[in-house]
């Protein structure tokens, strides 16, 4: 397939980053990725137009690792994608739910089913993605074993659904950035904007405070704010934040000139088109 028609995942065929994929860009040709940083590099390499990046979760909250691979990863966000997350208890033909013991998936997987795992009995077994776990089960063939994945890891791998929507919160939701080797930001006006950005301050009183108020003197709304130590030390932290609105207009322009006047190493990731999914009602508030 040529190149520019590729996006790249990580994961096995039939992951949620797969189904994320096909969902945005069914004209695309999905190429899996043993890890995150080869997809990143397939796009780097022009091997892949773009990548699919799961940030977070509604439930299992943020993706580990990512949030350090973004600023060092050579590549520029350039959309969102909110991706509801139904998990499947799926198992080789003959099982019922009789005769499985264990069940194996992702730990994340695991975790947002350990209301049904319970109930039934069943031994969770870790895995490295949920579309390997039904790999392994139907090449184990085995009636006491099964797996938690996808409706499209079903179909990829020949494994019967024995139950449908297993998740115990009915938001589950996983967030995907869209990555490209080029920036490509929309008009400033032309639609709801997302800046996402890193910066660092100093381990010293209110420096936080100070760098963040411009934001708020400005009138701009902060989505995501992060936190983490960088390079081994504890000294000073580097913050991960999501904003509504677009460097060129001029409540983020201010709040931006007075938060590089207070932090060091500040980058943009990324101005994107906001996910219409943010306004639908706030399906992610207020449900169980």
């Amino acid at each position: 397939m040529p190149t520019s028609n590729v996006i790249a995942f990580q994961g096995l065929p039939g992951a949620y980053s797969d189904l994320s994929c096909r969902s945005v860009f069914p004209e695309m040709q999905t190429l899996p990725c043993a890890s995150f940083e080869d997809a990143f590099a397939a796009v780097r390499e022009g091997r892949a137009r773009l990548a699919m990046i799961p940030v977070e979760n509604s439930v299992a909250g943020r993706v580990a690792d990512n949030h350090h691979l973004l600023p060092q990863g050579g590549l520029h966000i350039i959309g969102e994608h909110f991706q509801r997350v139904n998990h499947q208890l799926l198992a080789p033909k003959g099982a019922t739910l009789g005769t499985i013991r264990s069940v194996h998936s992702h730990i994340q997987a695991l975790s947002q089913c350990r209301e049904m795992l319970r109930s039934l009995g069943l031994t969770p077994v870790n895995h490295a993605d949920t579309a390997g776990a039904a790999a392994d089960i139907a090449r184990m063939n085995d009636p006491a074993h099964a797996a938690i994945a996808s409706k499209l890891a079903a179909e990829i791998y020949g494994l019967e659904i024995l139950k449908a929507d297993i998740e115990d919160a009915a938001h589950n939701t996983t967030r995907f950035l869209i990555m490209a080797r080029e920036p490509r930001i929309p008009p400033a006006g032309s639609c709801k904007t997302i800046t996402t950005f890193v910066f660092r301050v100093s381990s010293r009183p209110a420096a936080l405070y100070k760098a963040l108020g411009g934001f708020a003197t400005n009138g701009v709304n902060l989505t995501k704010l992060e936190s983490y130590m960088v390079g081994g030390r504890f000294a000073a932290a580097q913050f991960y934040v999501d904003v509504e609105g677009h460097p060129d207009e001029r409540p983020l322009r201010l709040a931006l000139e007075e938060l590089d006047f207070f932090a060091r190493e500040m980058k943009i990731l990324g101005v994107y088109p906001a996910s219409l999914f943010r306004y639908q009602g706030s399906q992610l508030d207020g449900e169980d």
